[in-house]
């Protein structure tokens, strides 16, 4: 188990790493350390799904992709798969599938839901409990292991939503944080 663990302190510090990095001497255990990942994919994924227009919603860089709309559905049925993993409860939106809905705010609607429904998987783990297993598929696996795969999911959803804004000249959230933190516009 501790391999895991080392594993997995290893993913998720490097990409929080360049999000916030922490206080000079600041210890940051596991549990923290996926709730920092979490939040600040959150803040990408959900300024992303903001900032694209109603009528980009429908983009497809290419016709074997999904849309953009598909791509922010595609998040929010995950938040339920991994979430309700993590949590040890059935998936309350099984039989859903929110890569169907087309308009802007049924899909802004549904990221809300799906990070509220995370909400309490990260802010209650802690660096025990995320070490503990839980039924995934026909595995157990650790509880911090999920919530991780679901911050990576995230960052690679969000790595996807970025080549849809950019195609349609948004400057992603992300880079428009850094450009005001060098006092640059968004560009």
């Amino acid at each position: 188990m501790k391999h895991v663990w080392c594993f997995v302190s290893v993913s998720l510090i490097a990409a929080a790493a360049l999000a916030q990095q922490p206080v000079t001497g600041q210890r940051r255990g596991m549990a923290q350390s996926l709730q920092a990942a979490y939040n600040s994919v959150k803040m990408n994924v959900t300024q992303s799904a903001e900032k694209m227009t109603e009528a980009d919603y429908s983009f497809k860089p290419v016709p074997d992709v999904r849309s953009f709309g598909q791509l922010m559905g595609h998040i929010a049925n995950a938040h339920y798969v991994f979430c309700s993993t993590a949590k040890g409860v059935p998936n309350p939106n099984q039989g859903n599938n929110f890569e169907q809905k087309t308009a802007k705010a049924d899909l802004v609607k549904a990221l809300a839901d799906s990070y509220a429904f995370c909400a309490d998987a990260y802010s209650s783990v802690t660096d025990a409990s995320g070490g503990e297993f839980v039924k995934q598929g026909q595995n157990e696996v650790a509880r911090g292991a999920v919530l991780a795969q679901n911050v990576a999911h995230d960052n690679e959803s969000y790595g996807t939503a970025v080549v849809y804004l950019r195609l349609k000249g948004v400057v992603p959230p992300s880079t428009e944080r850094a450009n005001q933190g060098r006092g640059r516009g968004g560009e």
